[in-house]
């Protein structure tokens, strides 16, 4: 995991190994895989700045749900590729933030991603703002 600054934004960084599960029969990443790669790196770039996702339900009463996402498919990644998945949030609103995702192999983007990351009430699941002091951690993360 690394954390690094990308044009006044900070980029977390999250390391996957291509597993056979994670491929067809040709040995290629099976498209839905990515998202499970980016699923892991959110919730690692969480982690990393404000802790246990149980905690943060716990302390705010709020949950991170993906409300939608955007992909472009540029290039295949294959069995034993070592990837890099990277998080960089670039807008924050009242009760939702949006993120850049990329997958690269050795610098080359092979998918990119747009996603609309929502807040909601862990109960209801309604719309529920992001607290201030949330928002000011992903925004200036430490020692970034």
């Amino acid at each position: 995991m690394r954390r690094r600054r990308a044009r006044g934004v900070s980029r977390f960084e999250w390391p996957v190994r291509v597993y056979w599960e994670d491929t067809d029969a040709g040995g290629v990443v099976y498209h839905a895989q990515y998202l499970a790669f980016m699923e892991r790196a959110r919730s690692e770039w969480v982690r990393d700045l404000l802790g246990d996702q149980r905690a943060v339900k716990s302390a705010h009463g709020i949950v991170f749900v993906v409300r939608a996402m955007q992909l472009d498919f540029r290039s295949p990644a294959r069995l034993d590729d070592a990837l890099t998945v990277s998080v960089m949030p670039t807008e924050f609103r009242g009760a939702s933030l949006l993120v850049n995702q990329t997958v690269e192999r050795d610098g080359v983007v092979l998918v990119e991603a747009r996603v609309r990351v929502a807040s909601v009430d862990a109960d209801t699941f309604r719309p529920a703002p992001i607290p201030v002091s949330l928002i000011d951690t992903l925004k200036n993360p430490r020692n970034a």
